[in-house]
Protein backbone atom coordinates (compact mmCIF):
# COMPACT_ATOMS: atom_id res chain seq x y z
CA UNK A 1 0.00 0.00 0.00
CA UNK A 2 2.07 2.24 -1.60
CA UNK A 3 1.64 6.08 -3.19
CA UNK A 4 -2.24 7.68 -3.85
CA UNK A 5 -3.64 5.33 -0.74
CA UNK A 6 -1.10 5.89 1.62
CA UNK A 7 -0.87 9.80 1.00
CA UNK A 8 -5.11 10.19 0.73
CA UNK A 9 -5.54 7.63 4.14
CA UNK A 10 -2.83 10.72 5.77
CA UNK A 11 -4.87 13.35 4.32
CA UNK A 12 -8.15 11.52 5.90
CA UNK A 13 -6.47 11.58 9.33
CA UNK A 14 -5.23 15.22 9.03
CA UNK A 15 -7.60 16.50 10.73
CA UNK A 16 -6.77 14.84 14.15
CA UNK A 17 -3.51 15.65 13.65
CA UNK A 18 -3.99 19.18 13.59
CA UNK A 19 -6.31 18.89 16.50
CA UNK A 20 -3.56 17.37 18.39
CA UNK A 21 -0.69 19.46 17.36
CA UNK A 22 -2.78 22.79 18.37
CA UNK A 23 -3.49 21.13 21.51
CA UNK A 24 -0.11 20.63 22.53
CA UNK A 25 0.89 24.09 20.87
CA UNK A 26 -1.15 25.64 23.24
CA UNK A 27 0.09 24.36 26.20
CA UNK A 28 3.88 22.55 26.01
CA UNK A 29 5.91 21.52 28.48
CA UNK A 30 9.62 21.22 29.20
CA UNK A 31 11.93 18.00 30.06
CA UNK A 32 11.16 14.84 31.02
CA UNK A 33 7.95 15.89 32.99
CA UNK A 34 4.62 16.33 30.16
CA UNK A 35 1.91 14.90 32.10
CA UNK A 36 -0.28 17.04 29.67
CA UNK A 37 1.08 15.93 26.71
CA UNK A 38 1.28 12.53 27.49
CA UNK A 39 -2.93 12.81 28.36
CA UNK A 40 -3.95 14.44 25.14
CA UNK A 41 -1.69 11.58 23.19
CA UNK A 42 -2.97 8.77 25.32
CA UNK A 43 -6.48 10.43 24.42
CA UNK A 44 -6.12 10.69 20.63
CA UNK A 45 -4.70 6.92 19.96
CA UNK A 46 -6.68 5.14 22.87
CA UNK A 47 -9.24 3.66 20.48
CA UNK A 48 -6.87 1.84 18.50
CA UNK A 49 -5.83 -1.80 20.04
CA UNK A 50 -2.35 -0.67 21.02
CA UNK A 51 -0.41 -2.19 23.89
CA UNK A 52 0.27 1.06 25.28
CA UNK A 53 3.46 1.60 28.46
CA UNK A 54 3.89 4.71 29.74
CA UNK A 55 7.55 5.64 31.01
CA UNK A 56 8.95 5.28 34.82
CA UNK A 57 10.05 8.69 35.98
CA UNK A 58 9.07 10.62 32.85
CA UNK A 59 6.07 10.94 30.56
CA UNK A 60 6.97 9.02 28.03
CA UNK A 61 4.83 6.86 26.08
CA UNK A 62 5.33 3.12 24.27
CA UNK A 63 2.57 1.72 21.94
CA UNK A 64 2.97 -1.25 20.07
CA UNK A 65 0.48 -2.42 17.20
CA UNK A 66 0.51 -6.16 17.02
CA UNK A 67 -0.46 -7.49 14.20
CA UNK A 68 -0.28 -11.47 15.95
CA UNK A 69 1.42 -12.89 12.77
CA UNK A 70 5.50 -13.00 12.66
CA UNK A 71 7.68 -10.43 11.46
CA UNK A 72 9.77 -8.00 12.13
CA UNK A 73 9.35 -5.13 14.40
CA UNK A 74 9.91 -1.80 13.55
CA UNK A 75 10.27 1.65 15.83
CA UNK A 76 8.72 5.07 14.45
CA UNK A 77 9.95 8.06 16.72
CA UNK A 78 8.21 11.45 17.39
CA UNK A 79 9.58 13.74 20.40
CA UNK A 80 7.16 16.19 22.31
CA UNK A 81 8.99 18.79 24.96
CA UNK A 82 9.24 22.07 24.04
CA UNK A 83 11.84 24.77 24.04
CA UNK A 84 12.03 27.45 27.31
CA UNK A 85 11.28 30.45 25.32
CA UNK A 86 8.55 33.05 24.25
CA UNK A 87 6.50 32.82 21.39
CA UNK A 88 5.65 35.86 18.58
CA UNK A 89 3.88 34.31 16.01
CA UNK A 90 0.45 35.65 16.56
CA UNK A 91 -1.04 32.53 15.99
CA UNK A 92 -5.09 32.19 17.34
CA UNK A 93 -3.45 28.71 18.70
CA UNK A 94 0.02 30.29 20.29
CA UNK A 95 1.29 29.24 23.55
CA UNK A 96 -0.85 30.02 26.56
CA UNK A 97 2.54 29.35 29.06
CA UNK A 98 4.73 32.25 29.46
CA UNK A 99 8.03 31.55 28.21
CA UNK A 100 7.24 28.50 26.31
CA UNK A 101 6.88 27.31 23.13
CA UNK A 102 6.77 24.30 20.23
CA UNK A 103 9.60 26.04 18.68
CA UNK A 104 10.97 23.03 17.27
CA UNK A 105 8.41 21.71 15.98
CA UNK A 106 7.97 18.50 18.26
CA UNK A 107 4.17 19.35 18.45
CA UNK A 108 3.74 17.83 14.97
CA UNK A 109 6.36 15.24 15.34
CA UNK A 110 3.84 13.97 18.14
CA UNK A 111 0.93 14.91 16.06
CA UNK A 112 2.60 12.65 12.64
CA UNK A 113 3.36 9.62 15.05
CA UNK A 114 -0.33 9.57 16.12
CA UNK A 115 -1.15 9.98 12.99
CA UNK A 116 0.55 7.34 11.52
CA UNK A 117 -0.85 5.52 14.32
CA UNK A 118 -4.42 6.09 12.94
CA UNK A 119 -3.45 4.89 9.95
CA UNK A 120 -1.64 1.65 10.46
CA UNK A 121 -4.01 0.70 13.20
CA UNK A 122 -6.46 0.18 10.53
CA UNK A 123 -4.33 -2.18 8.39
CA UNK A 124 -3.76 -4.34 10.97
CA UNK A 125 -4.61 -7.47 9.67
CA UNK A 126 -2.85 -7.07 5.71
CA UNK A 127 0.93 -6.45 7.77
CA UNK A 128 3.12 -9.19 9.78
CA UNK A 129 4.90 -8.45 12.44
CA UNK A 130 4.99 -5.49 14.80
CA UNK A 131 5.31 -1.48 14.93
CA UNK A 132 6.55 0.47 17.74
CA UNK A 133 5.54 3.99 18.47
CA UNK A 134 8.07 5.55 20.84
CA UNK A 135 6.69 9.06 22.08
CA UNK A 136 9.87 10.68 23.91
CA UNK A 137 10.08 13.69 26.21
CA UNK A 138 13.13 15.73 26.91
CA UNK A 139 14.95 15.82 23.70
CA UNK A 140 15.58 19.08 24.21
CA UNK A 141 19.05 18.66 26.42
CA UNK A 142 17.56 16.10 29.05
CA UNK A 143 18.31 13.23 26.67
CA UNK A 144 15.26 11.43 26.76
CA UNK A 145 16.10 8.81 24.11
CA UNK A 146 18.54 7.42 25.95
CA UNK A 147 16.41 6.93 29.61
CA UNK A 148 13.71 4.93 27.11
CA UNK A 149 16.49 3.09 25.31
CA UNK A 150 17.21 2.39 29.10
CA UNK A 151 13.59 1.45 29.65
CA UNK A 152 13.91 -1.06 26.73
CA UNK A 153 12.34 0.85 24.17
CA UNK A 154 14.39 -0.97 21.81
CA UNK A 155 13.70 -4.00 23.04
CA UNK A 156 12.82 -6.65 20.20
CA UNK A 157 13.29 -3.83 17.52
CA UNK A 158 14.78 -4.66 14.43
CA UNK A 159 14.96 -0.82 12.96
CA UNK A 160 13.92 2.63 13.61
CA UNK A 161 12.96 5.94 11.89
CA UNK A 162 11.95 9.39 12.56
CA UNK A 163 11.35 12.50 11.21
CA UNK A 164 12.40 16.49 12.12
CA UNK A 165 10.14 19.28 9.96
CA UNK A 166 12.32 21.54 8.66
CA UNK A 167 10.50 25.13 8.59
CA UNK A 168 13.39 26.38 5.71
CA UNK A 169 12.75 23.76 3.22
CA UNK A 170 10.05 23.89 0.35
CA UNK A 171 6.88 22.36 1.66
CA UNK A 172 6.71 18.13 1.39
CA UNK A 173 10.22 18.09 0.32
CA UNK A 174 12.42 15.30 2.33
CA UNK A 175 15.55 16.07 2.98
CA UNK A 176 17.97 12.77 4.08
CA UNK A 177 21.74 11.96 4.36
CA UNK A 178 23.60 8.88 4.86
CA UNK A 179 26.04 8.51 7.64
CA UNK A 180 26.35 11.32 9.56
CA UNK A 181 23.33 13.35 9.59
CA UNK A 182 23.79 15.62 12.92
CA UNK A 183 26.65 16.85 14.82
CA UNK A 184 27.31 15.89 18.63
CA UNK A 185 26.89 18.53 21.35
CA UNK A 186 28.84 18.94 23.80
CA UNK A 187 29.41 21.45 26.38
CA UNK A 188 32.16 23.11 28.22
CA UNK A 189 33.34 25.13 30.98
CA UNK A 190 37.03 26.84 31.49
CA UNK A 191 37.84 28.59 35.03
CA UNK A 192 41.08 30.66 34.85
CA UNK A 193 42.61 30.90 38.01
CA UNK A 194 44.96 33.75 39.30
CA UNK A 195 45.93 36.53 42.31
CA UNK A 196 42.85 39.45 42.19
CA UNK A 197 44.85 42.66 43.13
CA UNK A 198 44.30 46.32 42.18
CA UNK A 199 43.78 47.60 38.81
CA UNK A 200 46.15 49.68 39.04
CA UNK A 201 48.96 47.78 39.98
CA UNK A 202 48.38 44.62 37.66
CA UNK A 203 52.23 43.58 38.38
CA UNK A 204 51.07 42.80 42.06
CA UNK A 205 48.60 40.13 41.06
CA UNK A 206 48.19 37.45 38.54
CA UNK A 207 45.82 38.86 35.94
CA UNK A 208 43.27 35.61 34.51
CA UNK A 209 41.84 38.23 31.95
CA UNK A 210 44.54 38.39 29.20
CA UNK A 211 45.10 34.85 29.34
CA UNK A 212 41.05 34.28 28.87
CA UNK A 213 40.82 36.27 26.12
CA UNK A 214 43.75 34.79 24.50
CA UNK A 215 41.82 31.22 25.15
CA UNK A 216 39.72 32.48 22.92
CA UNK A 217 41.30 33.06 19.86
CA UNK A 218 43.58 30.10 20.62
CA UNK A 219 41.01 27.51 20.51
CA UNK A 220 39.77 29.20 16.95
CA UNK A 221 43.09 28.79 15.82
CA UNK A 222 43.36 24.83 17.47
CA UNK A 223 40.36 24.06 15.54
CA UNK A 224 41.57 25.51 11.96
CA UNK A 225 45.14 23.78 12.39
CA UNK A 226 44.30 21.07 14.08
CA UNK A 227 40.73 19.37 12.78
CA UNK A 228 40.59 17.52 9.98
CA UNK A 229 38.38 20.57 7.57
CA UNK A 230 36.93 17.31 5.97
CA UNK A 231 35.65 15.86 9.16
CA UNK A 232 35.46 19.33 10.70
CA UNK A 233 34.32 20.55 14.74
CA UNK A 234 33.09 23.91 16.36
CA UNK A 235 34.10 25.13 18.76
CA UNK A 236 31.95 28.35 20.06
CA UNK A 237 32.81 30.67 22.95
CA UNK A 238 29.78 32.02 24.55
CA UNK A 239 30.16 33.08 27.63
CA UNK A 240 32.67 35.10 29.01
CA UNK A 241 32.78 36.47 32.38
CA UNK A 242 35.16 37.80 35.22
CA UNK A 243 35.02 40.82 37.45
CA UNK A 244 32.75 42.76 39.25
CA UNK A 245 34.00 46.76 39.33
CA UNK A 246 36.27 48.65 37.10
CA UNK A 247 39.05 49.11 39.26
CA UNK A 248 39.72 45.48 40.78
CA UNK A 249 42.06 42.60 38.89
CA UNK A 250 39.55 39.33 39.86
CA UNK A 251 40.86 36.26 40.94
CA UNK A 252 38.77 34.19 38.12
CA UNK A 253 37.23 34.47 34.88
CA UNK A 254 35.01 32.00 33.36
CA UNK A 255 34.62 30.53 29.71
CA UNK A 256 31.75 28.75 28.33
CA UNK A 257 30.50 27.40 25.01
CA UNK A 258 30.13 24.48 22.61
CA UNK A 259 31.91 21.61 20.78
CA UNK A 260 30.15 20.14 17.65
CA UNK A 261 31.82 17.23 15.83
CA UNK A 262 30.48 14.85 12.99
CA UNK A 263 32.39 12.13 14.16
CA UNK A 264 33.28 10.81 17.27
CA UNK A 265 37.24 10.84 16.19
CA UNK A 266 37.25 14.24 15.48
CA UNK A 267 34.66 14.78 18.85
CA UNK A 268 37.45 13.43 21.10
CA UNK A 269 40.26 15.37 19.56
CA UNK A 270 38.71 18.48 20.32
CA UNK A 271 38.32 17.27 24.26
CA UNK A 272 42.18 16.28 24.14
CA UNK A 273 43.24 19.36 22.10
CA UNK A 274 41.27 22.03 24.41
CA UNK A 275 42.90 20.72 27.49
CA UNK A 276 46.10 20.91 25.52
CA UNK A 277 45.80 24.71 24.14
CA UNK A 278 44.60 26.08 27.85
CA UNK A 279 47.11 24.32 29.67
CA UNK A 280 49.82 26.02 27.63
CA UNK A 281 48.42 29.78 26.98
CA UNK A 282 47.84 30.22 31.34
CA UNK A 283 51.25 28.30 31.52
CA UNK A 284 52.66 31.35 29.92
CA UNK A 285 50.89 33.42 32.12
CA UNK A 286 51.90 32.02 35.17
CA UNK A 287 48.37 31.19 36.20
CA UNK A 288 46.01 27.61 36.27
CA UNK A 289 43.48 26.50 34.94
CA UNK A 290 40.37 23.63 35.03
CA UNK A 291 38.52 22.83 31.87
CA UNK A 292 35.17 20.82 32.22
CA UNK A 293 33.65 19.16 29.32
CA UNK A 294 29.73 18.44 30.11
CA UNK A 295 29.41 15.50 27.15
CA UNK A 296 26.06 15.65 25.42
CA UNK A 297 24.47 13.77 22.44
CA UNK A 298 26.40 11.73 19.93
CA UNK A 299 27.20 12.09 16.76
CA UNK A 300 23.37 11.19 14.89
CA UNK A 301 24.51 8.44 12.51
CA UNK A 302 22.30 6.99 9.67
CA UNK A 303 22.53 3.85 8.63
CA UNK A 304 23.67 4.26 5.05
CA UNK A 305 21.40 0.99 3.83
CA UNK A 306 18.57 2.10 5.90
CA UNK A 307 18.42 5.23 4.91
CA UNK A 308 18.84 4.81 0.94
CA UNK A 309 16.13 2.16 0.78
CA UNK A 310 13.69 4.81 2.83
CA UNK A 311 14.72 7.36 0.20
CA UNK A 312 13.57 4.83 -2.56
CA UNK A 313 10.39 4.34 -0.14
CA UNK A 314 9.95 8.27 -0.43
CA UNK A 315 10.46 7.46 -3.60
CA UNK A 316 7.96 5.18 -4.70
CA UNK A 317 5.29 7.20 -2.53
CA UNK A 318 5.14 10.22 -3.97
CA UNK A 319 7.20 9.93 -6.83
CA UNK A 320 10.89 11.82 -8.43
CA UNK A 321 11.48 14.87 -6.89
CA UNK A 322 10.14 14.54 -3.63
CA UNK A 323 13.86 13.87 -1.91
CA UNK A 324 17.25 15.57 -2.18
CA UNK A 325 20.51 13.73 -0.61
CA UNK A 326 21.78 16.04 2.02
CA UNK A 327 25.27 16.74 1.01
CA UNK A 328 26.66 17.41 4.46
CA UNK A 329 25.59 17.00 7.64
CA UNK A 330 23.52 19.64 9.91
CA UNK A 331 25.64 21.07 13.00
CA UNK A 332 22.50 20.40 15.27
CA UNK A 333 21.82 17.58 17.74
CA UNK A 334 19.30 15.12 18.18
CA UNK A 335 19.29 12.41 20.87
CA UNK A 336 17.51 10.28 18.43
CA UNK A 337 21.49 9.55 18.23
CA UNK A 338 21.06 6.85 20.83
CA UNK A 339 18.30 5.11 19.42
CA UNK A 340 20.75 5.09 16.01
CA UNK A 341 23.57 3.42 18.41
CA UNK A 342 21.69 0.44 19.20
CA UNK A 343 19.64 0.05 16.05
CA UNK A 344 19.82 0.46 12.57
CA UNK A 345 17.38 3.61 10.57
CA UNK A 346 17.67 6.56 9.71
CA UNK A 347 16.11 10.23 10.74
CA UNK A 348 14.82 12.33 7.67
CA UNK A 349 14.03 15.96 7.61
CA UNK A 350 10.61 17.48 5.97
CA UNK A 351 9.96 20.14 4.61
CA UNK A 352 7.16 22.25 6.06
CA UNK A 353 7.66 26.08 4.97
CA UNK A 354 4.27 27.78 5.07
CA UNK A 355 3.47 28.27 1.45
CA UNK A 356 2.63 32.04 1.75
CA UNK A 357 6.95 32.64 2.42
CA UNK A 358 7.95 32.88 -1.42
CA UNK A 359 11.60 32.47 0.05
CA UNK A 360 11.96 29.07 2.43
CA UNK A 361 15.47 29.85 3.13
CA UNK A 362 14.16 33.50 4.45
CA UNK A 363 11.44 31.60 6.86
CA UNK A 364 12.09 31.66 10.49
CA UNK A 365 14.30 28.75 11.42
CA UNK A 366 13.50 26.01 14.22
CA UNK A 367 14.37 27.80 17.96
CA UNK A 368 13.00 31.04 16.32
CA UNK A 369 10.44 33.04 18.35
CA UNK A 370 8.40 33.44 15.48
CA UNK A 371 9.00 29.41 13.77
CA UNK A 372 5.74 28.76 11.92
CA UNK A 373 4.92 25.41 9.61
CA UNK A 374 2.46 24.24 6.66
CA UNK A 375 0.27 22.22 9.09
CA UNK A 376 -0.49 20.16 6.00
CA UNK A 377 2.69 19.00 5.34
CA UNK A 378 1.99 17.05 8.51
CA UNK A 379 -0.04 14.78 6.09
CA UNK A 380 2.94 13.71 4.17
CA UNK A 381 5.37 12.93 7.02
CA UNK A 382 2.50 10.85 8.42
CA UNK A 383 2.25 9.09 5.05
CA UNK A 384 5.78 8.57 4.66
CA UNK A 385 6.09 7.11 8.32
CA UNK A 386 3.05 4.37 6.84
CA UNK A 387 4.95 3.99 3.99
CA UNK A 388 8.01 3.10 5.42
CA UNK A 389 6.44 0.83 8.42
CA UNK A 390 4.45 -1.16 5.97
CA UNK A 391 7.52 -1.48 3.38
CA UNK A 392 9.86 -2.92 6.33
CA UNK A 393 6.91 -5.60 7.55
CA UNK A 394 5.92 -6.53 4.21
CA UNK A 395 10.00 -7.25 2.89
CA UNK A 396 10.12 -9.15 6.28
CA UNK A 397 12.71 -6.69 7.27
CA UNK A 398 14.87 -7.12 4.24
CA UNK A 399 16.07 -4.00 2.28
CA UNK A 400 16.85 -5.31 -0.44
CA UNK A 401 13.61 -6.36 -1.26
CA UNK A 402 11.26 -4.70 -3.95
CA UNK A 403 9.11 -2.21 -1.93
CA UNK A 404 5.69 -2.08 -2.84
Amino acid sequence: MLGEAVIGAAQEVLPTMVDLRRRLHRHPELGLDLPYTQSQVLETIENLGLRIEVGKGLSSVIADLDTGRPGPTILLRGDMDALPMPEDTGLEFASEVENRMHACGHDAHTAMLAGAAHVLAGLRETLSGRIRFMFQPGEEGSGGAAIMVEQDALDGVDAAFALHVAPNVPDGIFGWKQGPALASADEFEIIVTGRGGHASTPHWAADPTPAAAEIVLALQAMVTRQIDVFDPAIVTVTMLQGGTVNNVIPEHVKLGGTIRAVSERTRHAVWENMRRTVDGVVAAHGLSAEVVIHQGYPVTVNNPEFARWAASVADTTFGLGHTYEMTSPLMGAEDFSYVLQKVPGAMFFLGACPPENPNPFDAPSCHSNRMMLHEGSMATGTALHVAVAVSYLNAGGDLNAPIG
